[in-house]
């Protein structure tokens, strides 16, 4: 099926939601005009439909190739990648002191949904490399910066981030690869890393000229756990002094995975130092890795939430097409009896407008909090600190809304989603991932109530709701969400146990995530003359914010519910 880019409801985002406007009138910012932001969303837009996205289908069938260590993407792929680069999408917001364009990451932003919408599993190579930029920008020493960040900035090399080892997930802290001190010879004060790395996505390919990895490892005498953990650039291919390449790292990709889906994109076991010469230099503080690695997690959780929009929209536009085209039964209200489009149908009807309804929501929370991190740049620390808050609640409930769009993009289609040739279920198994990579959702509801829910002793959520509440008193749905996520918020500041606020995590953050999206979303049908958005926006309202509002009793079960029953009574 054909994709098409939704420019229209992306700008209202970016106008209404990011508020781009407010962006340009600050000097950082000047050059995104009107014009100049409306020809990035259309032009992102053209190129994605145009390269990216009749690649899809191919990515999903053929899928990335291992053989001896080396990956190899499918035919068109590495066209498509340079493609990219030359016409310079990749820098977007790449500082300007390495050839970046400085744009607002707002814009950044549409670049990679408008792509992934496209083609989800291929736009996971420059989201990472987006994030090995960030890090490497705040963490980086000058010469490292020099060296490695005009092409990471271009797009000619790729990054990646290489936290998890087959014993340590999650639990970060756990990880063993090591890094040894060179203290004499042309690499002396560099580091020789030894140890194995596990879903490392684009680990190895075939697309760029060299990949940067970022890699967590321990120096001798480390501290136990996460406080021991240090950062180092490892390139597949040295770098010369004058930024020219040189000879092969000994670094090895020693399988891809074999998966539910993403199966363009290569989620690699890399092995360093297989023959004790790999060669890294340490980015930032010794043990100070953990801190490093998360500005780049930051970024990447934000564009995981992006993914669940990106992979929402592609469902949609599919599951409307076939709803459109498939020709089934009367309308069961009607005295014709003649067979119309399913699309006639009440229930077909619902599930269309609540897939549009969810990925319009998601949108405008992604765009908002990509408005909020903009500000933050620009020395808001309110907006900064709003921006962190929003950050788990775009990661989880985005890609929760994924799966749920995908999986009734199934529905509409009947018995034929369930088929692989239409392309259905291939969207349902893409957006699979989201919800468990870059911090699962539990974690992320994890990080909300115990981290970010003590920003000011619960201020800063406080502030939030409170905005909500007081702007949408004419959408009473949302003002009750609202107020009744900032009562819950208050009880877990000030009252729930750590296992209270835990059991209860996921259905608040939904509450909080949804009552932003409502709230976003009844902004922009303020600012917008479209019918369809008013529409949209009132089914949201009135179907969507009062099931989140019914997560109440959820969020505040408690504990001992949960404990009950023993371990082996829940299993057994």
């Amino acid at each position: 099926m054909d994709f098409t880019p939704p420019t229209a409801d992306q700008l209202l985002a970016i106008k209404v939601s990011a508020g781009i406007e407010e962006l340009a009138a600050h000097e950082r910012y000047g050059a995104a005009t009107s014009d100049t932001v409306e020809a990035i969303v259309e032009g992102i837009g053209a190129f994605a439909a145009g390269e990216w996205a009749p690649l899809n289908r191919i990515g999903d069938t053929a899928g990335a190739k291992w053989a001896d260590g080396v990956v190899t993407l499918p035919d068109g792929y590495r066209a498509a990648y340079q493609a990219f680069v030359e016409q310079g999408w990749n820098s977007i917001a790449g500082p300007e002191e390495f050839g970046g364009q400085g744009l607002p990451f707002t814009l950044a932003t549409c670049v990679l949904e408008t792509l992934g919408a496209a083609n989800m599993g291929f736009t996971l190579l420059p989201m990472l490399t987006v994030g090995a930029i960030e890090a490497l920008h705040h963490h980086g020493s000058d010469a490292q910066k020099a060296l490695y960040l005009p092409k990471l900035v271009s797009g000619e090399w790729s990054g990646t981030m290489n936290l998890t080892e087959p014993q340590a997930g999650s639990d970060v802290g756990a990880l063993r690869t090591t890094a040894t001190p060179i203290t004499d010879g042309p690499h002396a004060g560099k580091y020789r890393i030894a140890g194995t790395k596990i879903y490392i996505t684009f680990g190895e390919h075939d697309a760029a000229e060299n990949i940067i990895h970022l890699v967590l490892a321990r120096t001798p005498g480390a501290p136990a756990g996460s406080r021991g953990i240090s950062l180092f650039i490892v390139p597949k291919i040295h770098v010369n002094e004058d930024g020219s390449l040189g000879e092969a790292n000994d670094v090895r990709c020693v399988s891809i995975e074999h998966k539910l889906g993403i199966n363009v994109s290569p989620t690699c076991v890399m092995s360093y130092g297989d023959n004790g010469e790999c060669i890294g230099e340490m980015v930032g503080r010794e043990n100070g890795g953990l801190a490093a690695m998360f500005t780049m997690m930051n970024s990447a959780r934000i564009n995981v939430g992006s993914q669940g929009v990106q992979i929402a929209e592609r469902a949609l536009q599919q599951a409307a097409a076939y709803a459109r085209d498939r020709i089934q039964s009367a309308r069961a209200s009607s005295t014709d009896k003649t067979p119309v489009a399913i699309i006639e149908h009440p229930d077909v009807r619902r599930m269309i407008l609540r897939m549009r309804a969810l990925t319009e929501g998601a949108r405008a929370l992604l765009y908002y909090t990509a408005g909020q991190v903009d500000r933050g740049a620009l020395g808001d620390e309110a907006a900064a600190r709003r921006a962190e808050l929003l950050v788990p609640l775009l990661k989880a409930w985005g890609t929760d809304v994924g799966c749920e769009v995908a999986s009734l993009g199934v529905q509409v289609h009947g018995g034929m989603g369930f088929v692989e040739e239409t392309g259905a279920a291939q969207h349902y198994r893409d957006a699979r991932i989201a919800p468990i990579y870059e911090g699962t959702n539990g974690i992320q509801a994890a990080d909300l109530v115990t981290r970010k829910l003590g920003f000011e002793n619960g201020g800063v959520l406080q502030a939030l709701l409170g905005d909500i509440a007081a702007e949408m008193e004419d959408v009473p749905e949302v003002a009750a969400l609202a107020k009744d996520a900032a009562a819950i918020g208050q009880w877990m500041t000030t009252t729930a146990s750590l296992d209270d606020k835990l059991g209860g995590s996921v259905p608040f953050l939904t509450m909080c995530a949804v009552a932003v999206a409502g709230w976003q979303l009844a902004r922009q049908t303020r600012q917008s003359n479209n019918p369809a958005k008013t529409a949209v926006t009132k089914f949201f309202n009135r179907t969507i914010a009062p099931e989140a509002r019914g997560l109440g009793a959820a969020a505040m079960a408690g504990e001992e519910l949960l404990y009950e029953l023993d371990s082996a009574a829940l299993v057994g």
